[in-house]
């Protein structure tokens, strides 16, 4: 892996590379280059790359070219920068930085800007840390923004961790921290919560950029003050209005499309019908777990998509390279094929479908044909950052038992219900049976259980409530450590049995996600890592995965990536209703509510 010099280091042999004087590391003849600084595409051009930056972009580099230079004929194969993901989990992919990096690579993705608030929601300060060193001696770039909300929405939950103002401060500090991670706590911010101020100003004091996350449908004075209160960024709208009334307010509107998130579609459309600017609009995905890498893409699907919607193929690349590096300051290191620029580059056979033949890397080739190249170095986690498992004792089917008012024979519950490729949820109202004392499921009308398990401290708290949307027609239970943000652990099912096997086996495990099914266990995705990532390769992650998904829908699910729905229901900052280990809530309102109405 080449040590990359910064342009200050390198500028001189740059210059003389360009004007002939010195030879090329590496030559690229005849390629068609998407410059995504003039939106053009210009024929029959030569790149140039020295000391793993671009020296030379033109019509003729045989100047340039020396005994030693490695000469590659684009044959008329166009050059694309190398991908940006401009918002994303790495552990969403269940996996280590370094083997997400492995799985994207081959996508295109060559830049990613990651925000590690799963894992600084169990392990704090020092978790973040790890994945910051893990991510800064990859052969990619791997930004790291340092999490805003930890825990997510304090007094409506309890995390592993809790972080503020000083540590965020303290964060800014290290080498490869680009920004402040998503500001979720947006009635924090519209409030000017001094929390909240206080880590906003400690991010602008460094002059790095403030990520935003505005969860709510509402753009009415809540929203201006939250625009008011400092993020840069959004990427939780799923209308064009939303995507409209942040570039108005000059944020930029991130547009993604994960897993399970599909949100390009409908907000694109400010550009290709409204006509806004395209340059205030970033491409990214969010959330992706193992099973997309491998087998759906990451970036390149995302401009592939883009495309699908109208988009001119330049201007969708530019929403996923040189926009998302302008947006963090970082337009004179990547993001565009320029003289100056890291060395990232695709050969793109068809550039409507993003046909990617080759990526390089720094002027390094890191995957082609054939499979990945560039070698990762190994990064082992701690056993500091295993075991955290928390739970006081194994748990019974009576654990999961949810107790009638006295004497009623029916109840009305609230209930959350689930949207499809969509992260808010509905708060719904559904009238159940109540037997022996104790609320039922309905399976007949697709009304399951949910519990929260605390498993940070080991306080025995289980939180139970009910769920609609799953589809689930079967006795199962599917169990997960990864519950976005706080990360106990979810157990969604029809079975209380069931349920307190899946807790029990997740608890022996270390976590993970398991499916169960009359007390046998049909899948598990063992997550050593925090409960949240695993440290094998992203194949064998995946192929886990597939079985996953597999039981599930085997036990009636029909949803698209239902676990990504399933990993959200905790989520105590979007709408409409959640589950956290203090009792169901109302995010409308953001305050707790009674299960029953």
């Amino acid at each position: 892996m080449r040590e990359l010099k910064t342009w200050r280091e390198c500028a001189p042999r740059l210059v003389d590379v360009a004007a002939g004087r010195t030879p090329a590391d590496l030559v690229v003849r005849r390629a068609r280059w998407v410059n995504v600084h003039s939106g053009e595409i210009v024929p029959a051009t030569d790149i140039a790359v020295s000391a793993g930056r671009f020296a030379y972009c033109g019509p003729d580099a045989g100047h340039c070219i020396g005994e030693d230079t490695e000469i590659v004929d684009a044959a008329g194969r166009y050059i694309v920068p190398g991908l940006c993901d401009g918002h994303m989990h790495v552990e969403s992919g269940m996996l280590t930085v370094t083997e997400f990096a492995r799985a994207v690579v081959p996508h295109g993705t060559t830049s990613m800007f990651i925000d590690p608030h799963e894992i600084a929601n169990v392990l704090g300060l020092a978790g973040v840390r790890l994945m910051h060193d893990e991510a800064a001696g990859l052969p990619v770039n791997v930004f790291v923004q340092m999490p805003s909300c930890v825990p997510s929405a304090p007094g409506l939950e309890h995390a592993g961790a809790e972080l503020g103002a000083a540590e965020v401060a303290e964060a800014m500090a290290w080498p490869n921290i680009i920004g402040l991670g998503e500001v979720m706590n947006f009635p924090g911010v519209a409030a000017a919560d001094e929390k909240m101020m206080g880590e906003i100003a400690a991010t602008m004091a460094a002059r790095k950029t403030v990520g935003g996350h505005y969860a709510s449908p509402d753009l009415g004075p809540a929203f201006h003050a939250y625009a008011a209160g400092g993020p840069a960024d959004d990427h939780e709208g799923t209308r064009m209005i939303d995507a409209i009334a942040r570039v108005r307010q000059g944020m930029k509107a991130m547009l993604r499309l994960g897993s399970a998130w599909y949100d390009v579609a409908e907000q694109i459309r400010a550009v290709t019908e409204m006509g806004l600017d395209p340059r205030n609009f970033i491409l990214c995905t969010d959330d992706c777990h193992s099973g997309t890498l491998v087998h759906d893409g990451h970036m390149d699907r995302v401009v592939r998509h883009a495309i699908q919607q109208g988009l001119k193929p330049v201007t969708a690349i530019q929403m996923a390279t040189l926009n998302t590096a302008e947006h963090f300051g970082l337009s004179r290191e990547l993001g565009s094929i320029a003289p100056g620029r890291r060395a990232d580059f695709l050969l793109v056979s068809n550039l409507a479908e993003v046909k990617i033949d080759a990526v390089y890397g720094r002027g390094e080739l890191l995957s082609d044909a054939e499979g990945l190249k560039a070698k990762m170095p190994e990064f082992v986690y701690p056993d500091s950052a295993r075991n955290t498992v928390n739970m006081k004792r194994d748990l019974e089917a009576a654990d999961f038992e949810i107790a009638a008012p006295q004497g009623e024979k029916k109840v009305k519950a609230r209930v959350i219900g689930v949207i499809e490729n969509q992260a808010p949820t509905r708060a719904l109202e559904k009238t159940l049976e109540v037997e022996d004392g104790v609320v039922q499921m309905d399976r007949k009308r697709d009304v399951c259980q949910i519990a929260l398990v605390e498993r940070h401290r080991a306080t025995g708290g289980v939180v139970n409530g009910f769920v609609t949307g799953f589809g689930y027609d079967k006795k199962c239970a599917v169990a997960a450590t990864v519950a976005h943000d706080s990360h106990h652990m979810i157990v969604v099912g029809t079975s209380r049995k069931d349920m307190a096997a899946a807790a029990n086996r997740l608890r022996e495990v270390g976590g993970g996600v398991t499916v169960f099914h009359k007390g046998e266990e049909l899948a598990l995705v063992e997550l050593p890592i925090a409960g949240l990532m695993s440290d094998e390769p992203a194949e064998i992650v995946a192929e886990k995965a597939a079985r996953m998904v597999a039981a599930m829908a085997q036990m009636g699910c029909s949803l698209n990536n239902a676990y990504m729905q399933h990993s959200l229901l905790a989520l105590v900052v979007i709408p409409e209703l959640r589950i956290s280990d203090i009792g169901i809530i109302d995010v409308r309102k953001f305050e707790q509510v009674d299960l029953f109405v």
